[in-house]
């Protein structure tokens, strides 16, 4: 399920990142309680994403969100000559935009402007999750990557009547070692 270098995203894309993990226990005493940290303040695992509206979807675990990080990965998913990226506002983002046509919107203010959004993205992140809290339980941090790309195959292959004899061909494809 997991090929490097499988599929080049074109079109209006749409990058955004996502932290997995479980949440920290809870005091006993509820003055002991400090509200826990959400988003890049966490030591959760992060996820990057980039996904094609109506196509497919490409996500992988990353290290470090860093401007630097998330320029590679968009080059490695995206013919960025052909297609307009859509982010929201965070900072890391900004490199990008000397490269391709680049849209953000602000979610301080609001979650669409027009064609300009990340809803897509978001509705893959909340199916990669909703898989971790119904399906799987818990994501041991050595296995992520492989839950990800497991979610991004199931995605990809979303409108196939059976997914299943689909993933059956591809392996016995693949050469024997």
């Amino acid at each position: 399920m997991s090929k490097k270098g499988g599929v080049l995203l074109q079109g209006i894309v749409e990058a955004d990142e996502t932290y997995i993990g479980g949440r920290p226990r809870k005091e006993n005493k509820k003055e002991d309680r400090e509200p826990a940290p959400r988003g890049r303040g966490t030591d959760k695992t992060p996820v990057i994403g980039v996904v094609e509206r109506g196509g497919k979807v490409v996500a992988e675990v990353a290290e470090k969100l860093t401007g630097r990080r998330i320029l590679e990965f968009i080059k490695r998913a995206v013919k960025i000559e052909d297609s307009e990226l859509m982010t929201d506002e965070y900072h890391a983002y900004n490199a990008i935009g000397r490269e391709m046509k680049h849209q953000i919107v602000n979610h301080q203010e609001q979650f669409v402007d027009g064609d300009v959004h990340t809803n897509t993205i978001e509705g893959f992140w909340s199916l990669l999750k909703r898989a971790w809290y119904g399906s799987h339980h818990h994501y041991t941090t050595g296995f992520t990557p492989l839950y990800v790309a497991e979610r991004c195959y199931v995605y990809n292959y979303r409108d196939l009547e059976c997914i299943w004899t689909k993933f059956v061909n591809e392996s016995m494809m693949l050469p024997s070692n």
